[in-house]
């Protein structure tokens, strides 16, 4: 997946919140297939991957403790009430490698560390969207126990395709309805009167004001050329 071009791509077009659904194994007995899970922390097990618009040349360094913008989560969470939708609240989100499924072993190792979910898509996703200062949520779709439950049949392509289908209305009503849930008065404190929108409470609208590392002087002209609209900003 070219997470980097695709959130270079959206931020050129003057996007500011992102919304990722994904689909993700559930490492817990109480979030079952079917459920829809808002994310609020990762861990990266992903390694062969581009990882940073930064690097050699500019770099930065982002904090990250909260990955996740809380403000447009609560928005998300209102618009699938609005579509007659649960979704559960917090959920520490495992990005692992793929294309593959765990071992038993994996699953088991996740679990101990107490982590929810499990998924290949969010990282570096969700890194990425933080330096290029967009509000970034994530909500998960649960499609499985990946393979570390007894009462379960290990994961495999076929199931997870059946739940997404079934549930595959669901996601879209979410996402209809956000549109709306954005400008409604109650969205308050995105937008002021007029429209105008507000600076974002959580930071993700500011994330490099303090990030960047690299001396004015020492900074490569032609990776500036290529941090146009993710640092345009500052840079």
């Amino acid at each position: 997946m070219p997470y980097r071009a695709n959130i270079d791509a959206l931020k050129r077009i003057g996007c500011t919140d992102l919304l990722a659904v994904s689909a993700v194994g559930s490492l817990r007995e109480d979030l079952t297939p079917g459920q829809f899970v808002l994310v609020d922390q990762l861990i990266d097990r992903t390694f062969a991957r581009d990882k940073s618009f930064f690097g050699q040349g500019m770099v930065a360094h982002l904090g990250f403790a909260h990955p996740t913008c809380a403000r447009l989560g609560g928005l998300v969470t209102r618009a699938a009430e609005a579509a007659g939708i649960h979704v559960h609240q917090g959920a520490t989100y495992l990005a692992m490698e793929g294309p593959q499924f765990s071992t038993l072993a994996e699953s088991r190792l996740y679990r101990s560390w107490g982590t929810d979910l499990i998924g290949m898509t969010a990282m570096p996703e969700a890194k990425l969207a933080r330096e290029a200062e967009l509000c970034y949520a994530s909500l998960a779709m649960v499609t499985d126990y990946d393979c570390w439950h007894p009462d379960h049949d290990a994961v495999d392509v076929a199931a997870v395709i059946a739940v997404l289908a079934a549930n595959a209305d669901k996601a879209r009503a979410v996402i209809a309805a956000l549109p709306a849930t954005l400008t409604t008065p109650q969205a308050a404190p995105l937008t002021a009167a007029g429209g105008t929108r507000l600076p974002c409470p959580c930071g993700c609208d500011r994330a490099l004001d303090t990030a960047l590392v690299t001396a004015p002087s020492k900074r490569d002209p032609a990776v500036l050329a290529k941090l146009d609209a993710v640092a345009g900003r500052l840079l």
